[in-house]
């Protein structure tokens, strides 16, 4: 799963963009905070994906 997948996975499940830092989108949600990494199509490596996934409560 590419960046912007998961940005646009989360968008869909309440997360809001804080700010852009680079190449790092910072969303929140219900007092939570996460980065998620946006560099062009290449894919999240899946054990940084899983952690993401897994803290944003999406896994």
């Amino acid at each position: 799963m590419s960046g912007k997948e998961l940005l646009k996975k989360a968008q869909q499940n309440g997360w809001v963009v804080d700010r852009i830092n680079g190449s790092h989108h910072i969303v929140k949600k219900d007092g939570k905070t996460e980065t998620i990494p946006v560099h062009g199509d290449k894919d999240i490596p899946t054990g940084l994906l899983n952690k993401i996934l897994k803290r944003m409560d999406l896994k």
